[in-house]
C-alpha cells in the first residue's frame, strides 16, 4: 500500500516511516502542506496538523474536495474540538501523539476495510410496516437496493452515487457521515444499537475514541438541519425517522432528544 506521510518533524517521521516499512507499507514523505497537495494520490494519507506552511485542517479540506482517499490525522492536538473539526472535514480517523506503530498499523487496516464499498442488505420496511411499528409518519418507498435512491420523507439517499438531498437541496456529507446515515436508513424507525452501528459502519475490531460515533451523529444532525432526524435511545443507540415537522435546512432547529 502506498502511504503519504505528511509530517515535518524528522524525529517523528523517520522512525514512523521505518516502522511502517517493516509492515510492508511504501511510505512517501511530504514535509509541508503544499508538497502533500502536489504529491501523486496515494492509497492512504497520514496527516499531521502542525505543518510549517499551512494548517493540516486546510490540507484535509483540500484533499477531500478532490478525492475520497482515506485520511488519518496524526497530531499532538488532542482537544475534542480538533477531533470534531477533523472528522467533519472528512478525516476517517484521528490519532493523538504519542502512539505506537502497531496501533497506527491497526488503524490503517481498519480504515482500509471500512473504505471498501458495501452493498446494503435488502429488506427495508415498506410504508405500512414502518408506520405500524413506529407509530410515526416516516415514509419509505419500498426496498432500497444500492442502485435505487431511497426516499425517507423529504430525504433522498442515493447509495450508488453516495449523494444525499433534503428538500431537493444537496447535503454535503463526509464519507463516514454518509455511511452512518445509510445504515440508519436501512430500517427507518428501528433502533440500531451503538455496537451494531460501530460494527457495520466502522469495523467489528474498531478501537478508536469512544466518542467517535457521537461526534458523527452530532455532525449529521447539524447537516440535516433538524436534530430530530436522529433520535437517541438512551443506553441503547439511535434511530432515524422523519421529524414531525421536517423543515428545510437553515430554519430554527429544536434540541436533540437524549
Amino acid at each position: 500500500m502506498q502511504v503519504l506521510l505528511v509530517e515535518d518533524d524528522e524525529r517523528i517521521a523517520g522512525p514512523l516511516a521505518e516502522g511502517l516499512a517493516r509492515y510492508g507499507y511504501a511510505v512517501e514523505r511530504a514535509r509541508t502542506g503544499s508538497a502533500a497537495l502536489a504529491a501523486p494520490e496515494p492509497e492512504m494519507v497520514l496527516l499531521d496538523l502542525g505543518l510549517p506552511d499551512m494548517d493540516g485542517i486546510d490540507v484535509c479540506r483540500a484533499l477531500r474536495r478532490r478525492s475520497d482517499v482515506p485520511i488519518i490525522m496524526i497530531t499532538a492536538r488532542g482537544e475534542e474540538i480538533d477531533r470534531v473539526l477533523g472528522l467533519e472535514l472528512g478525516a476517517d480517523d484521528y490519532m493523538a501523539k504519542p502512539f505506537g506503530v502497531r496501533e497506527l498499523v491497526a488503524r490503517i487496516r481498519a480504515v482500509t476495510r471500512r473504505a471498501r464499498p458495501r452493498t446494503p442488505p435488502a429488506g427495508v420496511l415498506d410504508d405500512a410496516d414502518d408506520a405500524g411499528r413506529s407509530g410515526r409518519s416516516t415514509r419509505v418507498r419500498g426496498p432500497a437496493p444500492s442502485d435505487t435512491p431511497q426516499v425517507v420523507g423529504p430525504l433522498v439517499i442515493d447509495r450508488r452515487t453516495r449523494q444525499v438531498h433534503l428538500h431537493d437541496a444537496p447535503i454535503a456529507l463526509a464519507p463516514k457521515e454518509f455511511d452512518l446515515l445509510a445504515h440508519l436508513a436501512l430500517d427507518p424507525g428501528a433502533v440500531c444499537s451503538r455496537q451494531q452501528i460501530v460494527d457495520q459502519v466502522w469495523d467489528p475490531h474498531f478501537f478508536g475514541p469512544t466518542k467517535t460515533l457521537d461526534v458523527h451523529v452530532a455532525a449529521l444532525r447539524r447537516k440535516l438541519g433538524d436534530p430530530a432526524w436522529i433520535e437517541t435511545i438512551r443506553r441503547v443507540g439511535f434511530r432515524l425517522h422523519t421529524p414531525d415537522t421536517a423543515a428545510p435546512p437553515g430554519s430554527p432547529r429544536p434540541e436533540a432528544r437524549t
